[in-house]
């Protein structure tokens, strides 16, 4: 079992940056594919990004590339998300995530809030 608690959410302009963090228990955190998928209102979720831990392999949704990173510290066993030039459309809920693959989550997080304003 892996528990996942994201954090770093809030109200933002468009044009501001963001942190998220993911701290994740359990199983070791090096095993997984780490994931951040979002789920705007009235939209079906989507991944947003995601890195292998055993090497920090990465990839990105097209609509955040060269704006979001997504790093990792296994020694720590946490997960984050930067997002730079944030955009209205980039509101939604997001959530960490764990597991064999972008396709393949098994591990879900609660969910955190980012809200950017036009």
């Amino acid at each position: 079992q892996v528990q996942l608690v994201e954090s770093g959410g809030g109200l933002v302009q468009a044009g501001d940056s963001l942190r998220l963090s993911c701290a994740a228990s359990g199983r070791t955190f090096s095993r997984y594919v780490m994931g951040w998928f979002r789920q705007a209102p009235g939209k079906e979720r989507e991944v947003v990004a995601a890195i292998r831990s055993s090497d920090g392999m990465t990839e990105y949704a097209d609509s955040v590339k060269g704006r979001f990173t997504i790093a990792s510290d296994n020694a720590k066993n946490k997960l984050f998300l930067q997002m730079n030039n944030l955009k209205p459309e980039d509101t939604a809920v997001y959530y960490c995530t764990a597991g064999s693959g972008p396709d393949d989550m098994d591990y879900w997080g609660k969910g955190t809030l980012v809200t950017v304003s036009s």
